[in-house]
C-alpha cells in the first residue's frame, strides 16, 4: 500500500523536460473531429463547458461525446481492439481502470512530446498509457443531524446500528469494498475482499440502500432518505454547495485516493485531436475551473486556487499523509469477481 502524497506530487514537477514536436501553433490550427468517451452528467457537461467550448471547438474541433457508465465502455474498448479504427478517440477512465484497459492492450502508450502542457503535470499523475485530469480522496460524508456522534472513520460508516441510514452508490463498488476492507483491518489492508465482504453483508441485512447513480443519492440525502456514506470529498464539496446537509470526515483508517484521468485509444480514428483534447485539459484554466465547479484538486501545478476554497477541497499535511494509491494490479485481477459479488448481493 503505497502513500500518496500531496508534497511527494510537487517535487519535480517541474523535471518532466519534453520535446514539443507538436507545439502549441499546431494545436491552435486544430480542426476535425475527436470522440470523447465519458461519464455523463456533471462530468461531461463541465468537459463540455471548461474544454471544449472555450479551447476546442474556436478552433474548428467537433467534440462528440460517448456519455456512458466506464464498464460498458471498457468492454467496448475491448471488443474493438481487432478494429484497424475504433469508435472512440479518447476516454475518460479512473486510475484503476486506465491500469486495467492498458493491461488488456486497447489503449495507446503516450507521446508527452505531443502534449506540450504536461510539462507542468505533477509526476505522480503521469503515467505511461494516460494523464490524470483531477483528483481527490474518499471521505466519510454524513448528515450530522441524523448521524450523531460524528464518524470517524470507514468503521462507523458501515456500523449496522445505522440500518437503512447507510447509502451506497452501486457505481461506486471497488471503492465500497475497498473501505469496508479497511474498516475491518483498521487501515491495514485494502484488498481483504473476505472480510469487506462480512462487513457489508451485516450492513445490508440492516437494511442499506443502494442508488444507481451519484445524482440518486445527492437526492436521498436531500430528503434525508439517507444519512452517512463514503464519497470522494470533491463530491461533498459540490453537494455543500448545491444545499445538500452534508460533511466530510477523514477517515482515520487512511484516505484512498481517486484520480480521474484519460487515456488515447490504440485504435482512435482522430489521433491527433485526441492528443489535443488532452493538451487543453491541461491548461491552467479550466484546470481552475474543475475545482470550482466541482471541487477536484488540479493535477497541474501553478493554478490560482482561492484559499477558502483550497481548504474545502484539499488535504491538511496530516490529512496528505493518510492519503492512499490504491493497488490497480489487484483491482484489474479481482474487478470482475468483485461486481459479480456486488450485483448478486446488492441488486439481486
Amino acid at each position: 500500500m503505497t502513500t500518496f502524497d500531496r508534497r511527494d506530487l510537487l517535487k519535480g514537477a517541474g523535471a518532466a523536460a519534453l520535446a514539443t514536436g507538436l507545439g502549441t501553433q499546431a494545436f491552435a490550427q486544430a480542426a476535425g473531429k475527436v470522440v470523447v468517451g465519458t461519464w455523463g452528467g456533471d462530468y461531461a457537461r463541465l468537459l463540455t463547458k471548461n474544454i471544449e467550448d472555450p479551447i476546442l471547438k474556436p478552433k474548428g474541433m467537433e467534440v462528440v461525446q460517448d456519455q456512458a457508465g466506464d464498464a460498458p465502455r471498457r468492454a467496448k474498448m475491448v471488443a474493438e481492439r481487432r478494429l484497424p479504427r475504433g469508435t472512440v478517440d479518447i476516454q475518460g477512465l479512473s486510475a484503476a481502470n486506465m491500469y486495467e484497459m492498458n493491461e488488456a492492450g486497447v489503449i495507446e502508450a503516450l507521446d508527452y512530446s505531443k502534449i506540450p502542457n504536461a510539462k507542468n503535470l505533477l509526476p505522480t499523475m503521469k503515467y505511461p498509457y494516460g494523464i490524470g485530469h483531477i483528483y481527490s480522496g474518499n471521505v466519510v460524508i454524513f448528515n450530522p443531524k441524523i448521524i450523531n456522534p460524528a464518524p470517524t472513520g470507514f468503521k462507523d460508516w458501515l456500523d449496522p446500528k445505522w440500518g437503512s441510514k447507510i447509502g451506497f452508490i452501486d457505481i461506486q463498488y471497488q471503492s465500497i469494498m475497498i473501505a469496508a476492507s479497511m474498516a475491518a483491518t483498521g487501515g491495514k489492508d485494502m484488498n481483504d475482499l473476505d472480510k469487506a465482504k462480512e462487513i457489508l453483508m451485516a450492513v445490508k441485512k440492516a437494511g442499506a440502500r443502494v442508488y444507481p447513480t451519484n445524482e440518486a443519492f445527492a437526492a436521498a440525502m436531500k430528503n434525508e432518505e439517507i444519512g452517512i456514506s463514503a464519497i470522494w470529498k470533491a463530491r461533498v464539496v459540490q453537494w455543500q454547495n448545491a444545499g445538500i446537509p452534508c460533511e466530510a470526515v477523514s477517515p482515520v483508517e487512511g484516505i484512498p485516493a481517486y484520480v480521474s484521468g484519460f487515456v488515447i485509444q490504440k485504435n482512435a480514428p482522430n489521433k491527433d485531436n485526441a492528443y489535443a483534447y488532452m493538451n487543453a485539459m491541461l491548461e491552467k484554466a479550466p484546470q481552475e475551473a474543475f475545482a470550482v465547479d466541482m471541487g477536484y484538486n488540479g493535477t497541474v501545478t501553478g493554478l490560482n486556487v482561492a484559499p477558502d476554497l483550497q481548504k474545502r477541497i484539499g488535504f491538511t499535511p496530516e490529512e496528505e499523509k493518510k492519503l492512499r494509491d490504491l493497488d490497480y494490479g489487484f483491482l484489474a485481477k479481482n474487478d470482475n469477481a468483485m461486481k459479480e459479488w456486488w450485483d448478486k448481493v446488492f441488486k439481486a
